[in-house]
């Protein structure tokens, strides 16, 4: 989720097509051999940030923060502080893995961009010729929507799911492709909530057409693109899906409801986050030293170190179309401390909260997440990433 104008392993086995399982299997493994000649992130020992995370957390009342910082390439500060479930006793560690939200919708079109430089989508692509076939009764108007403009909510998607289908969503149960499939099959039998490329609309519903798009051209899940194309290649062990550790706060930091404290932990299970339906816009999960591989890898490309794609395909993710603020995937801005353009975005999935910040020109990211989306745990976030910039 988003805030006012900007809120607003490797798998070589294919379900389906030989011939392109042999093009997929080589490309991967030339992107594994790109991995293993790049230097670690974390090839020095990282500042503990963990004192001054603990000062701003114990001052904003929230059960536990974490954050991380880049600077050329390297991850020089990571810290976490409180507790996995508030009021307990089970101290987060900078291992811990976060629910990063939103966050996800910059790795999804990261993925789309591979695909396009792979030939099997381009930025054009129409949800027409990507779905016509599976779903041949849409709307004519989504016919017209590109990939492109749903990646930038340009593509008429409404900035919430209708009720009824929203509601089934979060009861479907069985393969998320599936589940994803009859979510976007019901939305794009309706009317577009505006005209394709006529205005923008933050909207969750986009992303999730864009990854039913991305499995139609690949053959391959949601989830299976990101783990073979982002999270392997990047060493983004902890990286996964949905919910994260177990059902008590003990294994890993629940996330909490409530606005102001006590706040109610929620368990992590199936149903206390948003469904497989909209993974692609909001269901990663991993560690912050992980998230800020994910960082280093965006930083890289903006800098003249572009690997798994190209530079061409970074600035594009990067861009913004004239008059816009928000990339694919990204929202972009102006900041000193980033020597001009900065990425940013921020999750919140009601449990979570995260914030990704990246200064490209000055090639640094600060990076952030807590267990708690009430205002305090916002403010705290932001206090810390202001605290981060100041400190490294």
């Amino acid at each position: 989720m988003f805030s006012g104008r900007l809120r607003s392993g490797l798998d070589a086995h294919l379900s389906d097509g030989a011939e392109y399982a042999s093009l997929a299997g080589m490309i991967r493994l030339l992107r594994i051999l790109v991995f293993i000649a790049w230097a670690p992130l974390c090839a020095a020992q990282p500042a503990d940030c963990s004192e001054l995370l603990e000062s701003i957390r114990a001052e904003r009342r929230i059960p536990a923060i974490a954050a991380a910082v880049v600077d050329d390439g390297r991850l020089v500060a990571l810290g976490a502080s409180g507790t996995r479930r508030a009021g307990s006793d089970f101290l987060v560690s900078p291992e811990d893995v976060w629910e990063v939200a939103s966050c996800t919708k910059s790795m999804t079109a990261s993925v789309a961009a591979m695909l396009v430089e792979e030939g099997l989508l381009s930025w054009d692509s129409t949800v027409g010729e990507v779905l016509g076939a599976v779903v041949p009764d849409m709307d004519l108007d989504w016919r017209k929507a590109t990939l492109e403009q749903l990646l930038l909510h340009l593509g008429g998607a409404p900035q919430e799911p209708p009720a009824g289908l929203w509601k089934t969503a979060r009861e479907r149960s069985g393969p998320p492709r599936r589940q994803r499939l009859e979510f976007v099959r019901g939305l794009i039998r309706r009317d577009p909530a505006f005209y394709p490329g006529s205005h923008w609309a933050y909207s969750d519903c986009g992303y999730a057409i864009v990854g039913t798009m991305m499995e139609q051209a690949s053959c391959r899940s949601w989830e299976d693109l990101l783990q073979e194309r982002l999270f392997v290649p990047l060493g983004m062990a902890s990286a996964g899906f949905g919910v994260a550790g177990g059902t008590d706060g003990v294994d890993q930091p629940l996330g909490h409801l409530g606005y102001n404290p006590p706040y109610m932990p929620t368990p992590a299970v199936p149903g206390s986050t948003l469904p497989p339906a909209v993974a692609p816009a909001a269901a990663v999960y991993c560690s912050m030293a992980d998230l800020a591989r994910y960082a280093a890898w965006h930083l890289d490309g903006a800098n003249g170190r572009a690997w798994l794609l190209s530079a061409e395909s970074f600035e594009k993710l990067h861009t913004p179309p004239p008059g816009e603020e928000y990339a694919l995937g990204w929202a972009v801005t102006k900041r000193s401390w980033a020597g001009g353009t900065a990425l940013m975005h921020n999750g919140d999935n009601d449990r979570f909260y995260s914030e990704m910040w990246l200064g490209l020109s000055a090639d640094t990211a600060f990076l952030v997440a807590a267990n708690s989306t009430s205002r305090s745990a916002k403010s705290a976030c932001q206090k810390v990433i202001r605290a981060l910039i100041n400190a490294y």
